[in-house]
């Protein structure tokens, strides 16, 4: 009777060690990521930033998505002044993501995947510079690696027309309006509705094939 108890006491100790080991090996990248810098951002601008959230939110290492303004002049600036073209701020979505799962190279190449680099001032069905494509930048390596991918895919010869994709420095970012957060969720028949009345699947269909 000893025996059996010792037995199952040292099965029991046994399995708990294995257990929290398993959780730390799991918490491994959060626990690198407190202990280390905080989440890193990267901000795109695709057009809709409805159509911008889902191709980033189920990446392994993406922390958030959020919708908003960014690239203008007004201070605190509202759907209705960004939609009216006046302001200089473009929709965009800005991510937080943990660098020890994803990286910003891996980042850019969703990101060109899901827009129009040869549409100016305009994405799809919607015109206007609160509509054109840009990456805005948040340090120099960020800058570099923006740089390297649109040149590298200007030499790429798949398209015959120059990459117009602005590059820019990361201003102050202005969160959208709270209905506009994971509107496609939210929302998902209106969602798929104006998506596909845009055009935009099909237009990436052109451009990208199977990538997009």
């Amino acid at each position: 009777m000893t025996e059996k108890i010792k037995t199952r006491e040292q099965f029991l100790t046994h399995g708990l060690m294995v257990l929290c080991l398993v959780v730390l090996i799991g918490l491994r990248p959060a626990l690198a990521l407190e202990a280390g810098k905080a989440p890193a951002k990267a901000t795109f601008a695709g057009g809709c930033f409805w159509c911008m959230e889902p191709p980033f939110d189920n990446l392994e290492g993406v922390i958030s998505t959020t919708s908003g303004y960014i690239g203008g002049h007004m201070k605190n600036p509202t759907y209705e002044t960004v939609s009216g073209g006046k302001t200089g701020h473009a929709e965009a979505v800005q991510i937080s993501y943990d660098p020890n799962q994803i990286s910003y190279a891996e980042l850019l190449a969703i990101f060109w995947r899901n827009i129009d680099p040869l549409a100016e001032n305009r994405q799809f069905c919607d015109h206007g510079s609160q509509y054109r494509s840009a990456i805005f930048y948040h340090n120099e390596t960020q800058q570099r690696l923006a740089e390297e991918s649109k040149a590298q895919l200007a030499q790429s010869g798949r398209f015959n027309q120059p990459i117009v994709t602005e590059i820019k420095l990361a201003t102050q970012f202005y969160p959208a309006e709270a209905y506009h957060q994971n509107y496609y969720q939210k929302n998902p028949i209106r969602y798929k509705l104006y998506r596909f009345g845009c055009g935009r699947d099909q237009r990436l269909q052109e451009l990208w094939g199977d990538a997009s």
